[in-house]
């Protein structure tokens, strides 16, 4: 064995281990193989810039699953891949070439896609680089990207075939948008942030009348330009008489209907509703009800357009202003109340989203949510861990709205989707139009998360003709981890999408992670500058203990809080397992084989010490408890069943007990304890084994130390039970526990020598005691005798300590030095006695009495009393140490 250097240094550990796994292919898939299969695909991480933390969390627990899987004898795949999040990676090309004086329409569409996918070979390589730190167990052989050759393939064939079945339409809808990217948006790449806002009220005056007015409010005075009537409730008795009267629309003077619906509350605000429908997605709903007229106010800049009369060209803020200003003077504005409010801002341009109405492309999702639903409500439904998220899914299916798919983007899947230029038909097809020189293509391209709808089965080389290789053996994928934040975004689109398209569900579990807040608590984001950049961690600690920390200190759906102290405690944990190493290599000649081990223990079966029987007990009760654990994805239960066992059990009694085992004064014989070496190296063995998915670097670098195999992941998870009775151990334990703290309690020192009489209660006890008796005696420092009876006590003077249902006695004598003691307490009397006496000179001082604070006498009249209690109780110790 390669003796392991007498200091651990994560980064010397860590260093070239990722490069060992590629060359020996341990990561690819072993499609010939007769093992069963298990597969995951990773969350394809954005092309904009590097990971995060939340990404090395998500990439940890999917990698721990994989070589736990593999260590239980699954052919494993974990698929690669990276998104080229459409809107996000164009934000950030144009951001640099900003920076150069240039904009993308000074490139034309087609040289600033080539400047995007520079981008995208850059940060790849970053992104891999990040990946290899982490230790991820990927297959790269397999490796995927969302704006390939062959994901375009899918796409447009999975565009022309929904549009063909009437699941894509276009049309005009309301829509986020995105004023200073020009482009719409979906709702994940909407951030809403509280706000300060107003609410402003105005007099929409009833038609002929001087008098008699509704009183409206609105947050957005800007869209009142497209008011196309007020609405109330048709219960409430304060506007009954106004219902199917005309209102004067202060803005612009146009004469509006005042219309009925209960959409209205009555108890909010006035209970009147201005009604904009192009530009407020209920609003839009009712318009749709009604057949009211939709009216844009708005440039696709978000400045005024012609609708809103000399306001033309300004800013929507800017002509709010100005527009109270008028209505100020015009007397229609009744007052401002400020208020606190959610604002929709843009996720890549801080931009206030505009609600929008905008003629693009949409999914139907009505009956595609149906699928969804019938799905979870059968025998083969997905399963989610934990549960509580399968009703997050099937209450946004419940309530899902139409999807709008299409963005103003030159980066991403262009919509295959042409318009001819004489009679404008619509031609949507794979192929271009026969002839494509009297057709326009549609210029917008498809929303990411389109594309990533497909992700599952789109890496499993799926085609609409023939299933793949891939596809056969390894979907459904297995198990889907991600985060509680995209269930709708993300996982919902995969579902239904699978369904539609392969007739099947995408996986069969889905992992939900929660986010990870800084150690306050709070959202990690650059508006804070409390993010922290995993790479930073893994230079300071090392990636295990990252790994480790982000694993197991947090349950599903649960999020995270950062801890730079756990991560310490991490490190110091990684720190005792190599040092427990080093201590076994030091001490046996080689690490067994699971074969070798059993032929040894079936040679020595019945001739075999407690101590070692114990270990493997507890081996395999801990390897069932880990896989258990892991099984039902509570990595946080297997870390601390796994941390417990290797801390307490094995480092602290068993490792310590072996020295007493193994040792030159060793109770063993020979063949017992060639055995105890044997045990020692193969239960660390299989430790690493077991740590191996939590911490792969270090249990590697120990492993590779053994000299067996090539790699640990050419090992197996331990299959068989060791199942011996042991109780008798417990008692090892607990007397040498229980000496131990005595020892510190009374202050005894180490070298002070004791004797211990073991006063059983039953004769069960006396018999298993004696099986241990010898073994205690060695493990416990300067114990003079250690005897199962306390008849030989002829002193009654001893101190008893109970353990269960038996004693522990011991001479007081053996501990206690009587003369000290007496001298000691005499010398504390005398202290008292002056202080009693200094206490009550003062007190007795009228001077003091008289001219001292009243806290002052009280604290010194308290002082005296308790000087008192001591003198007494310090008498009466003396006259006992004096008998």
């Amino acid at each position: 064995m390669k003796e392991l250097e007498k200091k651990y240094n994560h980064k010397e550990v860590e260093k070239n281990k990722y490069d060992l796994w590629l060359e020996q292919k341990l990561f690819e898939a072993e499609f010939d193989s007769k093992k069963p299969a298990y597969s995951i695909v990773i969350p394809p991480p954005n092309v904009t810039g590097k990971l995060h933390l939340g990404h090395a969390w998500d990439g940890s627990l999917q990698d721990l699953l994989i070589r736990f899987k593999k260590l239980n004898g699954f052919d494993t795949v974990w698929i690669p891949g990276m998104d080229h999040a459409g809107i996000a990676t164009q934000a950030k090309v144009e951001e640099r070439l900003r920076e150069q004086n240039i904009s993308r329409y000074d490139l034309g569409r087609e040289k600033f896609i080539e400047k995007v996918w520079e981008w995208k070979e850059e940060y790849a390589l970053t992104i891999r680089s990040q990946w290899a730190k982490l230790g991820l167990s990927l297959d790269y052989s397999k490796e995927k990207f969302t704006y390939s050759e062959q994901l375009n393939k899918i796409v447009n064939y999975v565009f022309v075939n929904m549009y063909e079945n009437n699941l894509i339409y276009k049309g005009k809808r309301i829509i986020n948008w995105d004023p200073k990217q020009k482009t719409a948006l979906s709702n994940i790449e909407v951030i809403y942030k509280e706000t300060q806002g107003g609410m402003y009220h105005f007099k929409y005056m009833l038609e002929n009348s001087k008098e008699e007015y509704l009183q409206v409010a609105t947050t957005r005075p800007e869209t009142m330009f497209g008011d196309v009537c007020v609405v109330v409730n048709p219960n409430d008795e304060r506007y009954i008489k106004y219902i199917g009267k005309t209102v004067i629309n202060p803005s612009n003077g146009a004469k509006i209907p005042v219309i009925a619906d209960e959409y209205v509350e009555m108890d909010f605000g006035t209970g009147v509703m201005k009604c904009t429908p192009a530009h407020d997605i209920n609003d839009f709903e009712l318009g749709l009800k009604y057949n009211l007229e939709q009216i844009n106010v708005m440039n696709d800049d978000a400045t005024m357009n012609e609708k809103a009369l000399e306001f033309n060209g300004l800013d929507r803020f800017e002509a709010r202003k100005q527009l109270i200003e008028k209505l100020t003077q015009e007397k229609t504005f009744i007052k401002k109340e400020d208020v606190t409010h959610q604002v929709g801002y843009s996720e890549r341009s801080n931009a206030i989203v505009e609600p929008f109405i905008s003629d693009q492309w949409f999914v139907k999702m009505e009956p595609l949510a149906k699928q969804v639903l019938d799905l979870q409500s059968s025998d083969n439904a997905i399963k989610f861990y934990p549960n509580r998220f399968n009703d997050t899914l099937n209450k946004w299916m419940e309530n899902s709205h139409d999807w709008t798919i299409s963005r103003q983007l030159w980066w991403g899947h262009q919509i295959p989707a042409w318009y001819h230029n004489d009679t404008k038909e619509v031609y949507v097809g794979i192929n271009p139009p026969k002839d494509e020189q009297n057709w326009t293509r549609d210029q917008d391209v498809l929303d990411t998360w389109f594309s990533s709808a497909f992700w599952p089965f789109a890496t499993m080389d799926w085609n609409q003709d023939t299933e793949s290789e891939m596809m056969k053996r390894y979907f459904p994928v297995s198990t889907m981890v991600t985060g509680y934040d995209i269930i709708f975004f993300w996982v919902a689109r995969m579902v239904f999408q699978s369904l539609e398209f392969t007739e099947s569900k995408p996986f069969n579990d889905v992992l939900i992670h929660g986010l990870i807040r800084d150690e306050q608590g709070r959202k990690m984001s650059k508006s804070l500058g409390n993010g922290v950049d995993p790479m930073e961690v893994i230079e300071t600690y090392g990636a295990d203990s990252l790994r480790y920390f982000l694993l197991t200190n947090s349950s599903p759906g649960q999020d995270l809080r950062y801890s730079e102290e756990k991560l310490t405690s991490t490190w110091n944990f990684i720190n005792k397992v190599w040092n427990a190493s080093r201590f076994v290599m030091l001490s046996i000649e080689k690490i067994p084989t699971t074969q070798e081990f059993d032929l040894a223990l079936e040679k020595n079966e019945g001739n075999l010490n407690q101590i070692d029987l114990w270990i493997l007990t507890k081996l395999s009760e801990t390897q069932k408890q880990v896989k258990e654990a892991i099984d039902k994805y509570e990595f946080t239960v297997a870390g601390k069943v796994l941390y417990n066992f290797i801390w307490d059990d094995y480092c602290s009694w068993y490792i310590e007990l072996s020295k007493a085992q193994i040792g030159e004064n060793s109770l063993l014989n020979e063949n017992q304890k060639e055995f105890s070496k044997l045990t020692l190296g193969y239960v660390l063995k299989n430790i690493l084994i077991m740590l191996h998915p939590f911490m792969p670097f270090v249990t590697e670098e120990i492993y590779q130390s053994f000299a067996l195999e090539s790699s640990i992941l050419k090992e197996r998870w331990l299959e068989k039970e060791y199942k011996f009775e042991t109780q008798s151990i417990s008692h090892i334990f607990d007397i040498i526990s229980t000496l131990r703290e005595f020892r510190a309690n009374q202050k005894i020192k180490n070298a002070i020598s004791l004797n211990l009489y073991l006063n059983n209660s039953s004769s069960s006890v006396k018999n298993e005691l004696e099986v241990e008796i010898e073994y205690i005696k060695l493990f416990v420092e300067k114990m003079v005798n250690c005897q199962l009876n306390n008849n030989i006590i002829q002193d009654k003077d001893y101190t008893s300590l109970a353990i269960k249902d038996y004693f522990l006695d011991i001479p007081n004598k053996d501990f206690f030095d009587k003369e000290k003691a007496l001298l000691e307490t005499k010398e504390k009397v005398s202290l008292l006695s002056k202080e009693i006496e200094r206490s009550e000179k003062m007190l007795s001082n009228d001077n003091f009495i008289k001219r001292a604070a009243l806290d002052k006498v009280e604290e010194e009249k308290k002082k005296y009393e308790d000087y008192k209690k001591q003198y007494e109780v310090l008498l009466e110790k003396i006259k006992q140490l004096d008998k």
